[in-house]
């Protein structure tokens, strides 16, 4: 059913998104309003083939014709030809409805919208449309090469038709799929950033060091990397967005963000790649 992908947003999760499609035979256009970072999407997929072709997922000499079907483009009339766009832009909900509205005029009217939001609403995402019945969530995890899951979010007016597409492709890119109804946080991030903060209020309360907060939760409960760790990894603006969108969406005070993290954010330092978050880079 799609041959040309748009994706849009030239970030971590963008370029990482861009790879896998194009990895497995997609046409793919990259979108974003910046000239370096575009440069630097190409160069980011290049480099993670070759990393792979070390490790034998793909071979050396196919890396060329990967990077021959990735187009980068700032101008998003260029995404008229897709049969699926997969929005990849910053967590801010009014940013989606600007470029939703603008997308549903350009795209084919059969072509289907997608967001790899992590927790605004794909029901309000898709109300700005005319399309709603076309607008999935596909929610990638980081790195988007490695990591096996994509998480399908079905807002309140997403057709059958456009889940079973949306299905069928995830299996054929060979990860697997978790289903979640549309709450703020959906599956993943309803768990798991309620977890980062926590650890970050027994930071910020003194009960332990980063270090010993991070070591605790990783030999304790077998996690590959500390909940403060991960967050730098994740980006402390981007953990904040979605406590936010938790603490709104349900209204409940077990959400509510932990001043630290404010602070932090406030401050710039924003993870790994700032230099500075709860470690410095």
């Amino acid at each position: 059913m799609f041959k040309i992908v748009g994706v849009l947003g030239a970030g971590q999760m963008g370029s990482g998104i861009a790879h896998v499609f194009a990895q497995h035979g997609y046409q793919v256009f990259i979108y974003d309003i910046s000239e370096a970072q575009l440069a630097k999407a190409l160069m980011t997929i290049e480099q993670n083939l070759e990393r792979q072709a070390r490790k034998g997922v793909v071979f050396t000499t196919g890396i060329k014709g990967i990077m021959t079907r990735i187009t980068v483009t700032r101008n998003l009339s260029d995404f008229s030809g897709c049969d699926l766009v997969v929005e990849a832009a910053t967590e801010n909900e009014a940013l989606k409805f600007e470029l939703f509205r603008k997308l549903d005029e350009i795209v084919n009217e059969d072509a289907i919208l997608a967001s790899n939001t992590s927790s605004i609403s794909i029901t309000r995402i898709g109300a700005v449309t005319k399309r709603p019945d076309k607008v999935i969530g596909m929610h990638f995890m980081n790195p988007v090469p490695v990591m096996q899951l994509v998480e399908v979010i079905r807002g309140l007016a997403t057709g059958e038709k456009t889940f079973q597409a949306i299905a069928a492709l995830v299996a054929g890119l060979g990860k697997e799929m978790a289903v979640s109804r549309d709450f703020p946080g959906f599956i993943v991030n309803r768990v798991l950033i309620p977890m980062i903060n926590e650890a970050a209020f027994a930071l910020y309360e003194g009960v332990a060091s980063a270090e010993d907060i991070d070591k605790g939760m990783k030999l304790g409960t077998n996690q590959p990397m500390g909940p403060l760790q991960l967050a730098d990894f994740i980006g402390l603006d981007t953990v904040l967005a979605i406590c936010n969108v938790l603490h709104n969406g349900f209204k409940d005070p077990k959400y509510r963000p932990c001043p630290l993290l404010v602070q932090m954010v406030d401050a710039g330092y924003l993870g790994k790649k700032s230099g500075r978050g709860f470690y410095s880079y």
